[in-house]
């Protein structure tokens, strides 16, 4: 199975994610918002996959210091992916590729299941 796992290193949630693969000896990818950007081909994919509201994180830091205007900018999906590919914090994390299923966030059950394990 091909994992790849996207985010950001020294999030709290990514951290256990990355430590619950680990755990499991299942090899992944991970792929850094922060040095290598957020890939926006990938970016149209899981938006079709999964949707702009479930990947735009509203409710963290990186949301509530933004001025009100972007926030209202990032209402309508083109916007919400303009502020995505830009500040990659706003992405609720982690985003994971599991051969063809996309997860948004960090849920072992549900992992466990799309792992078989």
């Amino acid at each position: 199975m091909a994992i790849i796992l996207y985010g950001i290193p020294n999030c709290d949630t990514v951290k256990k994610a990355r430590a619950w693969l680990a755990e499991r000896g299942m090899p992944h990818q991970f792929h850094d918002f922060k040095k290598q950007g957020v890939p926006a081909d990938r970016l149209d994919e899981w938006i079709t996959a999964v949707g702009c509201d479930r990947l735009l994180n509203r409710k963290g830091t990186s949301w509530r210091k933004l001025e009100a205007t972007i926030q209202e900018a990032a209402r309508d999906a083109a916007g919400a992916k303009a502020l995505m590919l830009a500040q990659p914090s706003v992405i609720k994390r982690p985003v994971v590729e599991w051969s063809g299923q996309t997860t948004v966030g960090f849920d072992a059950a549900q992992w466990a299941l799309l792992a078989g394990r």
